[in-house]
């Protein structure tokens, strides 16, 4: 595991964003792993402004997301899938039917859970970017959970709940479940690169890079995987 610590969320966003367009020249059919949430915004408008000024281009790019709530339509504002057009594949020159986000309105859940995995195995994720959550969880793979999980439906703990209900009018609005690729799907990407910013996720970067290798931290299973490097600000780094 590298760890490269910056300046400024800033310097992240543009230090990942070059990682990821450099990933794309070399191999212009780059099958790209994506975060939602507010970290990866800086770097997607680093990546948008990239394609807009012809310094390269998503056409061939193929593209899978870690997760998605359950019971959101994916028009709901707040839905993963509409987070990705908005923030991301409608400024891009991205084909949709190359993008693929799990459905949080599946009838049958395990099923597409099922279908996800199937398609990551047969896709190989290239390069995974993660963002991780102020109690490590990376995806919606919260503490406690298995390393050994595929995706699967997974009920959201309470600090993932009280930090995503800013984007709700209420807390009772954000959904309770979600459906995410698990650790070990995660795993399975050839290259992963973490960014993280800001002192509310100081201890959790601490325990992911110094802790232990265990469940209570969900991150700090990179520790085990050959080919990762994490971005973060100071304040990010604060614990370290």
């Amino acid at each position: 595991m590298q760890v490269i610590i910056l300046e400024n969320k800033e310097q992240v966003a543009i230090e990942a964003a070059d990682i990821i367009k450099a990933a794309i020249l070399a191999k212009p059919d780059l099958v790209l792993g994506l975060a939602t949430g507010s970290s990866p915004l800086g770097l997607y408008q680093k990546l948008i402004d990239a394609n807009q000024n012809k310094e390269m281009s998503f056409r061939d790019v193929k593209t899978v997301n870690l997760d998605e709530y359950i019971g959101l339509e994916k028009t709901h504002d707040q839905s993963y899938a509409y987070f990705m057009r908005k923030q991301l594949f409608d400024q891009i020159d991205i084909q949709l039917s190359n993008t693929h986000i799990p459905s949080g309105m599946a009838d049958d859940l395990q099923a597409e859970a099922t279908r996800y995995e199937a398609l990551l195995d047969e896709l190989q994720v290239d390069l995974q970017l993660l963002g991780i959550g102020s109690n490590a969880h990376i995806g919606f793979n919260e503490p406690g959970t298995s390393f050994t999980k595929l995706t699967h439906v997974t009920d959201l703990a309470k600090e993932t709940l009280e930090a995503n209900a800013r984007f709700f009018d209420t807390i009772d609005a954000v959904p309770t479940q979600a459906i995410t690729m698990g650790i070990a799907s995660i795993l399975k990407a050839k290259r992963i690169v973490l960014i993280a910013t800001g002192e509310s996720k100081a201890q959790a970067i601490r325990c992911m890079v110094q802790g232990p290798v265990s469940e209570t931290c969900p991150a700090s299973v990179l520790q085990n995987h050959p080919k990762v490097l994490v971005i973060v600000d100071k304040e990010a780094a604060s614990a370290l």
